[in-house]
């Protein structure tokens, strides 16, 4: 299940969602608003998703990471709108039998996302600066 949303994500419903009864393991990567970026202070980041895209491009990430590894699920929720420091913005839920496997494959679809951007981010800082990737 791939997912975006303007609301706060549960990374425990998450997890109930991709589990399955053959699942050895749920490997769970959860995104955080973190309080310093490029040294500066952050007040909010705000990611958006101008051209409607973003669902495929996490498809796509979903898609090319279950190619790879043998898995028995994979979900990915991302977060937009405005966040403060400390709240989720992405979380990546991977079932499979064995745990090496579920790493692996987190590792991946985490880099991915994070090579790929697939919305828009806007970085506030206290300073007033702004800084905008993706």
């Amino acid at each position: 299940m791939i997912e975006i949303t303007q609301q706060p994500i549960s990374p425990e419903a998450v997890i109930n969602r991709v589990k399955t009864a053959s699942s050895g393991c749920v490997i769970t990567y959860v995104g955080l608003i973190r309080q310093y970026s490029r040294g500066k202070p952050v007040v909010s980041v705000e990611y958006s998703d101008p051209n409607g895209e973003a669902l495929n491009h996490l498809q796509e990430i979903a898609n090319q990471t279950k190619q790879k590894w043998l898995l028995e699920n994979i979900t990915i929720c991302h977060r937009i709108g405005r966040l403060g420091v400390g709240e989720i913005n992405l979380v990546i839920a991977i079932a499979s039998v064995h745990r090496k496997e579920g790493f692996a494959a987190c590792q991946y679809a985490i880099n991915q996302f994070k090579e790929k951007l697939p919305t828009l981010k806007r970085e506030t800082y206290q300073d007033g600066s702004v800084r905008v990737e993706g």
